[in-house]
This record gives structure tokens, sequence and C-alpha cells, in this order.
């Protein structure tokens, strides 16, 4: 029997699913949650190897998919729009390549579907660590031990939203040592087969994950897709730019 994602279920309507980024959880997309909700029935989960759900040394684009595709089951949706943010991003593409049937709009919040070629989270390893060789007895010590490697206090407190206090000793929720063995399979990608489902790419206006050069494997992957720039917003374009992106999700929902 496989094990079911943690997750929570809000609202009621068209389902609308939320899927994180590389060392998050299901609150970090909570504030598009919080909308949404309104209007819609809104699935927010914690992928493999974060939040609450399980540990696996396992961590590829197929085995994440299927397993918010195992929650769909077990709930019984049969029709949903994904929403997923950088590695999420990833995540949702998959499923919806799965899911081709069932899959009624797929939106990537700041990601490509190509493999990156550059390591971009060495420092934040380097933090990560620092916490679990330190063993802070404090969420302020914690932060402090990254301080020394992650030089944004954003990413720092981004960070510490998966910290929790087991046994006196803060500690991280996420699995850090498989996110490492698997890092290369996180900034890959294999090319899926073209799909018709209707799709949005959300770019943040300074972010470098979503770039001109990218449009023809886009092209090659999604034939009927859209682009949006959130202007002067980063990586955490939903953070810094909510009620921006929250527009621009709805309003292309609402176009079909």
């Amino acid at each position: 029997m496989s094990q079911l994602l943690n997750y929570k279920l809000e609202g009621e309507g068209h389902t609308i699913v939320l899927i994180h980024g590389l060392f998050g959880n299901l609150d970090n997309l909570g504030v598009l949650a919080r909308e949404l909700k309104k209007e819609y029935q809104v699935l927010s989960v914690d992928l493999r190897n974060h939040g609450r759900s399980f540990h696996s040394d396992e961590i590829n684009y197929s085995s994440m998919a299927e397993d918010v595709r195992l929650v769909l089951e077990h709930l019984q949706i049969n029709a949903f729009t994904l929403i997923g943010h950088s590695m999420g991003g990833k995540v949702a593409i998959k499923l919806a390549d799965i899911e081709r049937e069932r899959t009624q709009n797929l939106i990537v919040l700041d990601m490509s579907p190509v493999a990156y070629t550059s390591r971009k989270h060495d420092n934040v390893l380097a933090g990560l660590h620092a916490v679990m060789e330190g063993k802070p007895t404090s969420r302020s010590s914690a932060l402090q031990a990254m301080a020394r490697h992650i030089e944004m206090d954003g990413v720092r407190q981004f960070l510490s939203k998966s910290l929790y206090n087991n046994d006196g000793v803060f500690s991280w929720r996420f699995n850090v040592l498989a996110v490492e063995e698997n890092y290369w399979n996180i900034l890959g990608w294999q090319d899926i087969e073209t799909l018709s489902t209707p799709t949005l790419f959300v770019k943040g206006g300074e972010s470098d994950y979503l770039l001109a050069e990218h449009q023809t494997h886009i092209q090659k992957q999604f034939s009927n897709v859209k682009a949006h720039v959130i202007a002067n917003a980063g990586h955490w374009l939903h953070a810094e730019k909510p009620n921006e992106v929250l527009r621009a999700v709805t309003k292309f929902i609402q176009s079909k």
C-alpha cells in the first residue's frame, strides 16, 4: 500500500491543486489558497520528503506526480486545475502529462520544463547542515547558524517554517540528505509528449528560472500555452506580488 501525502482540503467547487517548491510545504501557497478557496475547492499537499509527508530515498518527477495522483484518487477528484511553483511546477507538468484527460488547466509559477545545469542551492544546503550539526535549542540560534551561509533574511525565514522542536532540538521537517542525493534529478527534466491542456507560465520579471532561451522547449512540449510576466518580482512571485499572481491565475481559469 502506497503512503499518502499529507494534504489540506478547503472550500468547494472545481478543484485547484496547489503544489509547493523545494524546501517548502503546503502552507507556502497559502496566500493563493486563502483567496481561491472562496470560489473553488483547494487541495494543498506536502510533497514527499517535505512538510508532514513521508520520507523516501527516491525523488524524481514521476514518483512525485504519482504521489499527488494518489491523493486525488483517494479523494475521488476526477477533474482539476494544477498550480505548481518552482519544483512543484515540474511536478504539476508531470502530473498533467500522466492525467491528460482529467487536467483541465495547468499553471506553472516561475519554472521551465528544462534541465537546469548549474547548482542553485549550495549555500542553502550549507545552512541546513549548519543547523543539523549545531543542534540548536531555539529557533533564533537555528537562524543564526543559517546566517553564516545564507545571506538573504527572506530565504532564512522561508526555510525556518520547516523547523520543528524535536525533543528540545530544532530539526528540519524536510529530508535534507535525500534532497542532496537527488539534487540533479530535481534540477533535471525529461521532455513530455506535446500536451494540449490549456497552460499558463507565470514568470517573475526579475527571476532567472524562466528565460527567453527556454521558449523552444516550452513550445515543443505545450501546444496550448500562454505566458504572463509579473513585473518587479523574483522567483517568489506569489509571496512578493500575491494580488497580481492571483489575478493572472483566476483570469486564466475563468477564461476557459
